[in-house]
């Protein structure tokens, strides 16, 4: 079985290393919290200061009136081996050791004015102070500010209830060991120790009564009642301090003598002498370690099991984040791969579905373009009075014989110019569409996030390729439509030749002399109408396809090609500065691996020592 020193010195190294990492816990209970630890608590002037120096055996606490303890002070006693010298050291000047105790009184009263100023307001950022000696027990004592009733001039109006909110967020936790001191010159049912203690414990099976200044008290009174615990019942025996006097305390007398006057008071005092053996500042310290061990030993199972659970988020956030970089160039070109190849993939996965934005690309070619080919102005282009000026124009001084070919010729030109508009609208709406998606793939991987350098690398070369095959696509598009206007379909307008005319002219005595009436205008816009409608249809369903073809297709397939080419050629400091991280995000990791350690180490301790 491990010894009380063991096991409770483990614990204070350990809720040290979680004090120094800010391990405070967050959302859910953290190491800190789960660890008990013993909170003093006590009424302004109720011998607080006093108890916690006959503990240590030492005077290093500020005095004075009002309230004089204005942070809480976190009190780690670490016992040594005899003959070693002691000293204390405070975690806000670590390595600086103290071995003058008016020195660790004047820090706290330095380090308390650095927050609060030279006031009498408080603050519950708390001083971490550990002393070292082979006179102590192992224990954790956090010494929180008095209870009062009422403010004092300097002090703010809400300074009360302020005081008794911070000690009621250190008494509340189910792991709090509750130290409450009573003076025993007042009448215990007006204690502010007790009355807290009674509503955060009212079992009482936390709760360790103390009471103060036994030799203070009325001539023929005692407090015999109440430390055999007649008078107020808890789980655990009362005990009865004196303290050292004024005088005692104005001619520095030793506490190791204050100790054995202690000691005697009890012994030879006709109403506590058969306490004596219960009685007293030294068997305060044994009672609150002992308790301190039965308490962690009985929550080793649940410390044990929120390490393991800990150590498991810190292992999949680290994982989330990455893990550090090895230095080898092979390493570094290997890991901007993989992170290519995770960009690689979300950006497929907003193509094909999974994820959104792919469908915008369908809603070009479904809407988009369709819209745009409706609004091209064919009618203005093919009204009677354009279609007679291009007709006239086109045989120059020579008029056509027998239909107007070189007419028909330009006006079909002329309507299919204006598809070049439409085609080239949905290969820059297409090229928006895939650069919103780069970037929306890059901000929604989460393995590139560390690199920032990386990130804007990968973002700049995807959108030189989707530039690279922009300009292809535009070429495509402008090819489809040149080549109807390279090459007319000579069977469409052979098929109108052979139709009859629906309405030929009646009023002429011959209608093919007649080429330039209304009608026969009208026919011929009509003719050139039909065979662009013709058109129409079919780029409405080339031109998506040469935009897929040459865009999304090549987008998918080869859109960090020439990255990865690139890559290849770079020298090791060249991938070293790509792999450059967010400075936040890599002291991120750094505490993480210093928590995960903490955690791995604290089990590993605690297995070892716990089971012996």
């Amino acid at each position: 079985m491990a010894t009380m020193t063991s096991l409770i010195g483990l614990i204070n190294k350990i809720q040290r290393a979680c004090t120094v990492l800010g391990d405070h816990g967050g959302e859910g209970l953290s190491l800190w919290e789960a660890l008990p630890t013993v909170a003093v608590v006590g009424g302004q002037s109720s011998g607080k200061s006093s108890v916690l120096e006959s503990v240590v055996g030492r005077d290093f606490l500020p005095r004075g009136s009002g309230i004089v303890t204005r942070r809480p002070l976190v009190l780690q006693l670490h016992k040594t081996d005899d003959g070693q010298q002691e000293y204390a050291e405070f975690l806000h000047a670590p390595r600086k050791r103290l071995s003058d105790f008016a020195a660790v009184r004047q820090e706290i009263s330095d380090e308390t004015d650095r927050i609060t100023g030279k006031s009498k307001q408080i603050s519950n950022i708390p001083i971490h102070l550990s002393i070292y000696s082979p006179h102590v027990v192992n224990l954790t004592l956090i010494d929180l500010p008095g209870l009062t009733k009422v403010a004092v001039e300097g002090q703010s109006e809400t300074i009360v209830q302020d005081i008794e909110n911070m000690v009621r967020s250190y008494v509340e936790k189910p792991n709090c060991i509750i130290l409450a001191i009573s003076p025993a010159n007042q009448d215990i049912a007006t204690s502010d120790a007790i009355k807290i203690a009674k509503e955060v414990d009212p079992s009482g099976e936390r709760t360790f009564g103390v009471l103060t200044k036994l030799d203070l008290m009325d001539k023929g009174t005692n407090a015999v009642e109440v430390l055999e615990g007649r008078q107020y019942r808890l789980q655990h025996p009362w005990v009865g301090i004196v303290n050292r006097s004024q005088a005692d305390i104005n001619k520095n007398v030793d506490m190791i003598v204050a100790r054995k006057k202690e000691r005697e008071y009890f012994e030879t005092s006709p109403e506590y002498g058969h306490l004596a053996h219960k009685m007293g500042a030294e068997y305060l310290a044994k009672l609150l370690s002992e308790h301190l061990e039965y308490a962690i030993r009985q929550r080793i199972p649940s410390i044990i099991a929120l390490i393991n659970k800990t150590i498991d988020e810190l292992n999949a956030e680290l994982d989330r984040i990455g893990r550090p970089i090895a230095v080898d160039s092979g390493a570094q070109l290997y890991t901007i791969l993989e992170m290519c190849r995770a960009f690689d993939k979300v950006f497929k996965e907003h193509l094909d579905g999974g994820r959104p934005g792919g469908d915008r690309i369908y809603g070009v070619f479904d809407n988009q373009l369709p819209a745009a080919l409706k609004k091209l102005p064919f009618d203005r282009h093919l009204s009677i009075k354009n279609v007679q000026r291009v007709v006239t124009e086109a045989d120059g001084y020579q008029p056509h014989l027998i239909a107007p070919e070189q007419g028909y010729r330009r006006l079909i030109d002329g309507s299919i110019g204006y598809f070049k508009g439409p085609a080239e609208a949905s290969v820059d709406a297409v090229h928006l569409v895939l650069k919103e998606l780069v970037r929306k793939s890059i901000a929604a991987t989460e393995e590139l996030k560390r690199f920032p350098t990386l990130q804007s690398e990968i973002a700049t070369a995807a959108n030189d390729a989707l530039e690279r095959f922009r300009d292809e696509s535009r070429k495509t598009v402008t090819r489809l439509v040149d080549m109807e206007s390279s090459y007319l379909t000579v069977e469409f307008f052979r098929k109108i030749h052979l139709e009859p005319e629906k309405n030929p002219s009646r009023n002429s005595p011959n209608p093919n002399m007649d080429n330039y009436t209304d009608n026969h205008l009208r026919k011929i816009g009509s003719n050139v109408s039909a065979y662009i409608n013709m058109i129409c249809d079919t780029l409405k369903n080339s031109i998506p396809k040469a935009v897929v073809y040459c865009q999304v297709r090549e987008a998918k397939r080869s859109l960090l090609n020439h990255f990865y080419v690139q890559v290849g050629k770079r020298e090791k400091e060249q991938l070293g500065a790509m792999l450059d991280e967010d400075p936040s995000l890599m002291e991120k990791r750094s505490q993480l691996a210093k928590r995960l350690e903490l955690y791995k180490q604290a089990r590993d301790d605690i297995d070892s020592v716990a089971w012996k």
